[in-house]
């Protein structure tokens, strides 16, 4: 089987055909790169839904870096986080002058547990970070509790899902939630961040960090709105091998911005500030109007996923369940790495970045990040069997079919494995 259109995570994720139109059309408008009314209209349509004060920042990281600082964290204050993570948030805690402290995962739901935290208190501990990884709700009901009990701040990491009116529920007990509008997230701004605050006093510090925050260029903007463009050519092209020295090129001659800096992969991250472009903002807006329809299609696809995989034996996690609006559909399976090698031939692309690696991507330096190897073997282990397919909303049903029977030729728990 090949597939002229690549399955895929990671090639613009959300870009469709009206995406790129908008990022052209803002590209043509320079005077709304930087400050628009886009941006206090998502501020407003934000708080409004999420029930909490709005700031805005360039980036999710910087974002959780202002919140450390309105939180006054001290240096080494300790901040716990999940031992199966992206290394931006062990980065902000240290720019901010905290300290990361890394709790054990459920196998079952790829989050921490109320117990795994709890056995990582000390004296220092300040603040729990509730990723909700995938889009499989964190167990905020019972870090809620535990927070108050040890006058702790809970903040829920939402970058991987936002609730619409069909739920999830769980989300949004934390005392701050911090979203993220990057290229692969919830909704898609290209990059982009914000902290939603229940506490006043919080608020208004907040408020404070994000008018000191410096504008990005000219020049930075301009790349970021090329992302769209890029790939929406590109991105047909991967399978024939021109869409992959395309994006090289764009890379080579700095027409994209990346994702993580080389200096980030090594576990650092300046404490610097920059206010989101308005026109990441506009982007960022686009999306949320339509965030019911793109969880409706996560979950459409999620289910199908659900469907097939019990019809096919595959391996998943009990705390996957129909209604998720994931952002990906995890499986575990022996030999993960060999299997995405096979798919790749078959321009099925399911390398994300979240694999082989507790801290990731795969590559960061975990001394830096303070993971000592071997303290959560639940995660080390889950890392290296996790296969995940995509949700996103330019995955269509007829591309979920193709994986589905691309997946019963490889999957070792699949009854046609060994056909």
């Amino acid at each position: 089987m090949s597939l002229l259109s690549p399955i895929h995570h990671t090639f613009a994720p959300h870009v469709t055909l009206s995406y790129a139109l908008r990022s052209i059309g803002l590209l043509l408008m320079p005077w709304k790169w930087q400050r628009g009314r886009d941006r206090e209209i998502l501020r407003h349509s934000l708080s409004d839904a999420l029930h909490g004060d709005v700031a805005l920042f360039a980036s999710g990281r910087e974002a959780l870096v202002a919140l450390f600082k309105a939180m006054h964290l001290k240096a080494g204050e300790e901040v716990i986080v999940q031992s199966y993570t992206c290394v931006v948030v062990p980065n902000a805690i240290h720019a901010a002058g905290g300290v990361p402290v890394y709790a054990e995962i459920d196998r079952e739901t790829l989050n921490l547990t109320a117990e795994s935290v709890r056995e990582c208190l000390t004296p220092r501990t300040r603040a729990v970070i509730c990723q909700h990884t995938f889009g499989i709700p964190g167990p905020t009901a019972e870090l809620r509790t535990l927070c108050a009990e040890k006058h702790l701040t809970l903040i829920e990491d939402c970058a991987h899902v936002l609730p619409d009116a069909s739920g999830p529920a769980p989300i949004g007990a934390g005392d701050f939630l911090l979203l993220s509008f990057g290229r692969d997230k919830a909704i898609s701004g290209i990059t982009g961040g914000a902290i939603v605050s229940k506490q006043s006093a919080v608020s208004a510090l907040l408020k404070g960090e994000e008018a000191k925050a410096r504008g990005l260029s000219h020049l930075h903007i301009v790349r970021l709105l090329l992302y769209p463009l890029v790939y929406l050519v590109s991105r047909p092209l991967i399978g024939v091998g021109i869409g992959k020295a395309i994006l090289q090129l764009a890379r080579m001659i700095g027409a994209l911005v990346p994702i993580l800096t080389a200096t980030e992969k090594q576990g650092q991250m300046s404490p610097a500030l920059h206010a989101l472009p308005n026109a990441c903002a506009a982007l960022t807006l686009g999306e949320w109007k339509k965030l019911q329809k793109i969880n409706d299609h996560r979950r459409a696809l999620t289910q199908f996923f659900l469907e097939e995989g019990k019809e096919q034996q595959w391996p998943m996690l009990s705390g996957v369940t129909g209604d998720l609006p994931l952002q990906k559909f995890p499986l575990f399976t022996m030999h993960a790495e060999e299997i995405r090698q096979k798919l790749k031939k078959q321009n099925i692309h399911l390398h994300d970045g979240w694999t082989g690696c507790v801290v990731c991507p795969e590559g960061v330096d975990f001394d830096p990040v303070n993971y000592v190897p071997g303290s959560d073997p639940v995660a080390e282990a889950a890392c290296e069997q996790i296969l995940s397919l995509p949700t996103h909303p330019t995955m269509t049903l007829g591309q979920g079919r193709s994986l589905v029977r691309a997946l019963s030729e490889v999957l070792p728990s699949s009854p046609h494995a060994d056909r």
